[in-house]
């Protein structure tokens, strides 16, 4: 799922290749990660359109390049996830972003529920 977020992706498909049941397969998928494996990847798919954003990419265009269909699905997910909307996320500040390493960027943006 982290390499192919973008690519359509259903449970019975993933169960298929992990050789057990949808339903197994969900459940031993939340006892490894804490989450669904729907969950899990538009997670995923946001913590992808959140860097692109941060990059100056339009709404629509993240939107799109992350394997979402829908532009609305995919905002209401995002302020989900973010807490906050993909326009409001793009209009802020990253600049302090940019200027620490890479790898505690990414600790430090990684998209956290909110609920």
């Amino acid at each position: 799922m982290d390499r192919a977020y973008a690519e359509p992706l259903d449970v019975p498909t993933m169960a298929e290749r992990a050789l057990m049941s949808p339903a197994h397969f969900s459940r031993e998928f939340k006892i490894a990660y804490g989450e669904t494996p729907y969950a899990y990847l538009m997670t995923r798919r946001i913590e992808r359109a959140m860097a692109l954003l941060r990059s100056g990419w339009s709404v629509t265009d993240a939107c799109t390049a992350v394997g979402a269909t829908s532009l609305g699905s995919f905002s209401s997910t995002f302020s989900e996830i973010a807490g906050e909307s993909p326009s409001a996320y793009r209009a802020r500040e990253h600049a302090v972003d940019e200027a620490m390493p890479a790898c505690i960027a990414k600790i430090l943006t990684r998209p956290a529920r909110y609920v």
